[in-house]
């Protein structure tokens, strides 16, 4: 299968492995790392980037792999999250691809080179399909389901093991855990993607660093951040405009219907009056909120605009 890689690509990739107090699996994944490398004749960068780990997981990946000079080891002060430790790899790299891999081996090295490969054939990203037993399967399958249907993406698996075109993280912003929705930002932008099956294996030591019912609650939230992003951020007034609108024509109506009974039927109703009053000021508060998002969303575009004038 490596045989089928360019010269260029064998080298021109980052393989980049965020790592959170995984001690326990470091030897062991530099040492399969190393042979898969000498295995298929890669040689590209090896960004081991240590977030914030209290086990001395930096300091283990020196000193088993210190010697190999494609490994180089980058450091968090604290524990920032997997979308920053991707952004620090990212930002420390010249290489054209970046190819993302958990420091926990649930995915063998030998991935490495088919993702390589399928990018060789003209995709921007490929994702993988995780194959085999896992945690909380039922979770995943909801969680991707539900970001399939907002936002049409073209695979099934958002959050595992990637490669993609290092040139995609100038082109969208990754906030806080929004390393799960790099695909779906991507995919809004115009880049393509596809997905391998991989088969996934059982965690060798350490403790998974993604589990609670809290993490559960922050996806469906950022989830909701993401799809306000892309389907309003542009248009807000659709959003708020049309919500005012709405809550404007309610409050006439009603009010109509007060009148009607008061001058018809002589009944005087207050609250009927204090929801008209609401239903107004409402409204025109949120029509008024969508003009000033509206006046927002032209100076971003603005700002992107002269942002890749800079880059050209």
């Amino acid at each position: 299968m490596s045989e089928r890689l360019p010269e260029s690509l064998r080298s021109d990739f980052a393989l980049v492995i965020p790592a959170y107090n995984e001690a326990p699996v470091i030897p062991e994944l530099l040492r399969e790392i190393q042979d898969t490398f000498e295995r298929h004749g890669l040689s590209g960068e090896v960004l081991l980037v240590d977030d914030g780990s209290t086990d001395r997981t930096a300091e283990l990946a020196l000193s088993e792999g210190g010697g190999w000079p494609l490994l180089r080891v980058l450091r968090h002060r604290t524990n920032l999250g997997k979308t920053e430790a991707i952004l620090t790899a990212a930002r420390d790299t010249d290489r054209s691809y970046l190819v993302v891999f958990d420091a926990d081996l649930q995915h063998s090295t030998e991935e490495v080179p088919r993702f390589l490969e399928k990018l060789t054939e003209g995709w921007d990203i490929v994702c993988a399909r995780k194959v085999g037993d896992y945690q909380k399967p039922w979770v995943s399958a909801i969680y991707n389901g539900l970001s399939r249907r907002a936002f049409r993406v073209p695979v099934s698996d958002l959050n595992s093991m990637k490669a993609f075109r290092a040139e995609i993280l100038k082109e969208i912003h990754l906030r806080h855990d929004w390393h799960r929705f790099f695909v779906v930002l991507a995919h809004a932008k115009g880049y393509s993607a596809t997905e391998v099956d991989v088969q996934l294996h059982p965690r060798r030591a350490g403790v998974s660093k993604y589990s609670g019912t809290w993490r559960i609650v922050i996806g469906i939230v950022d989830l909701l951040s993401v799809w306000f992003l892309l389907i309003f951020s542009r248009k807000p007034l659709l959003l708020f405009g049309t919500l005012g609108a709405i809550l404007v024509v309610l409050g006439l109506l009603i009010g109509l219907g007060a009148i009607y009974l008061r001058v018809v039927h002589q009944m005087g109703f207050r609250p009927l009056l204090d929801l008209v009053v609401l239903l107004e000021t409402v409204g025109v508060v949120l029509f008024g909120f969508g003009l000033v998002a509206e006046m927002v969303a032209q100076l971003r575009e603005e700002v992107d605009a002269l942002r890749r004038r800079s880059r050209w």
